[in-house]
């Protein structure tokens, strides 16, 4: 079985900039692009096949038709057609909403879906670009409400400068936002639950402030402050860094100029996405399949070897 490649899911949102087009080489009328979903299984938001026998299918039909194949045995098993990763590119004109996301006991309980543990990967950011992610300064509920009625959430958010190449892990529960100058890979379980804490009194056309979720997130915030909220990649292997590990996801950064095989955990898809440059992906005595920056593959479980070559980055994730 051949790698997939998708068509993206591009949504136009009111803080979205013009970088995600250029970044993929497409061309399209839409403006304020937000978002890239690259590969998406939430009912709505599915991305398709773009190209093949199989073109046209969306990703949920696409594991139907392959089961364990494609996603692996011990996925099938535990997730069935639900594919358990999302992942897009996000392009941040101006700052995001303060969010927080619950986790899987929570999101279980209240919407019947999985939580969100997710991580950022930076592409790319603007002089002055923040990402605010964890707490600054001790919360309590009483606190937390007392901060958001008063507008002065922000000053127990920690600020981070952000830079290509830096990466931000968010396990559920942790306060965060992208703020405006960011462009960046996003990697999170498939999962579309998020209380929205703070829109920094943002009124709409209208005169509206948009819905905030206050009470909602109280039992899902992480009041503990941290020491350190981004990520040093671990090298694990020559031009091999480890930038996230949780049960979710493994995810990996590979900075290629030699075919080199990669190191996957046994029965698991691998998504692939160019952060640089180009690269190829070749599974076994194959041709390699060409992939360009801002691109994303779905690898299948039943490869049977992964080597990626070019010159050029490449960010994959896979189910340990």
């Amino acid at each position: 079985m051949n790698p997939f490649r998708f068509t993206p899911y591009l949504k136009s949102v009111i803080w979205g900039g013009e970088k995600i087009a250029s970044l993929k080489n497409i061309k399209t009328d839409a403006t304020d692009i937000g978002e890239s979903w690259e590969i998406s299984a939430v009912p709505g938001c599915e991305t398709r096949v773009a190209d093949g026998p199989d073109a046209g299918l969306t990703l949920t039909e696409l594991i139907d038709r392959y089961r364990e194949h494609l996603v692996g045995r011990k996925v099938w098993d535990q997730f069935q057609t639900s594919f358990p990763l999302l992942v897009k590119i996000i392009d941040a004109r101006a700052d995001l909403s303060v969010q927080v996301h619950p986790d899987d006991t929570l999101a279980a309980d209240r919407h019947g879906c999985a939580g969100k543990t997710e991580m950022w990967y930076i592409l790319d950011t603007e002089p002055g670009a923040k990402i605010y992610a964890g707490l600054s300064a001790e919360l309590t509920p009483d606190t937390y409400r007392r901060a958001i009625h008063d507008n002065t959430i922000m000053s127990y958010i920690k600020a981070h400068d952000s830079a290509p190449g830096d990466t931000f892990f968010l396990p559920a529960g942790r306060v965060h936002a992208i703020g405006a100058g960011n462009l960046l890979l996003e990697i999170q379980q498939t999962s579309d639950i998020t209380y929205r804490i703070y829109d920094y009194d943002r009124r709409d056309a209208a005169g509206r402030p948009r819905e905030l979720h206050t009470e909602q997130a109280i039992d899902a915030i992480d009041y503990q402050v941290y020491p350190n909220y981004k990520s040093d990649p671990e090298p694990i292997a020559p031009g091999v860094d480890s930038l996230a590990r949780c049960k979710y996801f493994d995810v990996r950064l590979h900075t290629v100029d030699t075919p080199t095989p990669v190191d996957y955990a046994p029965d698991s898809f691998v998504i692939v996405s160019c952060v640089s440059g180009h690269i190829g992906i070749s599974t076994g005595s194959d041709s390699p399949i060409r992939v360009d920056c801002g691109e994303t593959l779905l690898i299948p479980a039943d490869r049977q070897q992964l080597i990626l070559s070019g010159s050029g980055r490449a960010v994959t994730a896979f189910i340990p």
